[in-house]
């Protein structure tokens, strides 16, 4: 007969005969407690490894109303979203404000944001963005909140995005592909709908889908016969051939649009009339900006990429120098390189002016990051060279500890308000003095029936005298060389 145990008896067995188990526990429990202690000095207050690695919900994303009557009409024509991020570097902070400009993109697309959550990783993975077991619980908040649009932050591969959909069972969508739906929204002109088109077709290439395999195959060639029945071109195949020549097609007629502003950019070097582009991110107020200096009347709304299609108004220095001044389209961190290169014909305004108006909105928790994203793709489209201005907008409504920190960092910025016009004429002299001025310094005396020759030099260049005599116009001004070797015939004879 045999007798039974109990489990506390077997266990105090176990460590009786080998205690070298005990000691095992003992080294177990000393490395997490070591661990825990870097994690700590390392990311703050970290208590275990499974909520290291938890997806956190970052409260005050959701932007659904409580108001019936909007409510009942906003559910019938927006997307009900779940927003996730991965967390790579940097701190939580960081994290949670790149999730709220991307809850802020969905807002702009058309969607109502229910819920956001962010994980903790040391890189995206490569299946599933998240992880598997992460994805699960993804699936979870889904189903909870009734979202049927899950926006990923950052850009997925085509293997991520079907892993992830075959996951959480609704459309999975990446941050491009969210900022090429705004675009597609908000291109009004034909070449901006051109560009976005483009870029639209670049992303999808590589993402194309079949329909499984009753779709798959086509004839070989020709109507039947020897040597021509075959497995042929597949249907994804046919529609990645379409698409290219669609590509192919596009960049075209892009390239002959781009030949007409590169003439009107010719006419204005022609005239020697400086430029002035205004880059920045998007929603800093640049077309409120580009109002106020102009009266250009561009639409302002409170909303990311607003404008698309670039704005050129003419403009004039206090001293009476003209110039153009350019609102360009906004950039984003991480904007899409389809888009940079779709829109590289409109962004050449920028590498092609004398002066660029950096605009940073101030009122941003973290307005330096904005500042890097943008010079990120200034450096992209290789307008390094060019003179730069920091204006930083919104200067009313920012916080004056932000502004004293950004008007130190740049050097070369100055503190404005596009909606009160605080600081609008220190810029415009700030304009003045940066801009380029012609390099001849000339006086003339020109007769009256060559009157032309006067106005071109108001026009073209800087007159810092003009007096009318019997002889005709004494005219001292600065300009470039061309008019001044049409002006020195008629120097007076005292100064050849």
């Amino acid at each position: 007969m045999t007798s039974s145990s109990s489990p506390s008896q077997d266990t105090r067995r176990f460590a009786y005969d080998h205690p070298e188990g005990l000691r095992a526990d003992a080294l177990m429990e000393e490395d997490v407690a070591w661990s825990q202690e870097i994690d700590q000095e390392r990311d703050g207050d970290q208590f275990d490894r499974s909520e290291r690695a938890a997806l956190r919900r970052v409260a005050g994303l959701s932007t659904e109303l409580e108001d019936v009557t909007e409510v009942e009409y906003r559910q019938l024509r927006l997307e009900r979203v779940v927003l996730v991020g991965v967390w790579t570097s940097g701190t939580a902070q960081d994290a949670e404000n790149s999730l709220a400009e991307l809850a802020a993109l969905a807002e702009t697309a058309g969607a109502l944001v229910l819920d956001g959550v962010i994980q903790r990783r040391d890189k995206p993975d490569p299946a599933t963005y998240i992880g598997s077991g992460k994805a699960g619980e993804l699936r979870d908040v889904v189903l909870e909140t009734g979202a049927d649009t899950v926006i990923c932050d950052g850009e997925l591969s085509p293997g991520q995005l079907i892993h992830l959909e075959d996951v959480v069972k609704v459309k999975v969508i990446d941050r491009t592909a969210l900022i090429l739906d705004i675009f597609a929204q908000h291109a009004k002109s034909r070449e901006g709908k051109a560009q976005v088109a483009l870029a639209q077709m670049q992303y999808m290439l590589p993402r194309l889908r079949g329909w499984g395999q009753s779709l798959s195959r086509q004839m070989g060639g020709g109507s039947g016969g020897l040597a021509t029945r075959g497995p042929g071109e597949t249907k994804i195949e046919t529609d990645r051939r379409r698409i290219r020549e669609k590509m192919a097609k596009m960049r075209r007629e892009i390239a002959e649009m781009k030949t007409g502003r590169e003439v009107k950019r010719q006419e204005r070097r022609r005239h020697k009339v400086p430029s002035v582009a205004i880059a920045g991110y998007t929603n800093a107020g640049k077309s409120s900006l580009l109002n106020r200096l102009t009266g250009a009347g561009v639409l302002v709304e409170n909303a990311l990429f607003a404008t698309l299609d670039p704005t050129v108004r003419r403009a004039e220095t206090p001293s009476g120098r003209l110039y153009t001044l350019a609102d360009t389209v906004g950039f984003v961190r991480h904007l899409p390189h389809h888009l940079v290169e779709a829109f590289r014909s409109t962004m050449e305004e920028v590498g092609d002016s004398d002066l660029i108006l950096h605009v940073v909105d101030g009122s941003h928790p973290v307005p330096e990051e904005q500042l890097a994203a943008v010079r990120e793709v200034i450096r992209d489209v290789g307008a390094t060279e060019v003179p730069e201005i920091v204006v930083i907008n919104k200067a009313d409504a920012a916080d004056p500890l932000v502004l004293q920190r950004l008007l130190r960092i740049e050097k070369h910025s100055i503190a404005v308000s596009a909606r009160t016009g605080r600081g609008i004429a220190e810029l415009l002299a700030l304009i003045d003095v940066e801009l380029p001025r012609p390099s001849v310094e000339i006086e003339a005396i020109v007769p009256y029936t060559h009157g032309r020759l006067v106005a071109r030099a108001h026009s073209e260049g800087e007159v810092i005298s003009e007096e009318h005599t019997p002889e005709g116009t004494l005219l001292k001004a600065r300009v470039h060389e061309e008019l001044a070797a049409e002006l020195a015939p008629y120097a007076p004879a005292s100064l050849l």
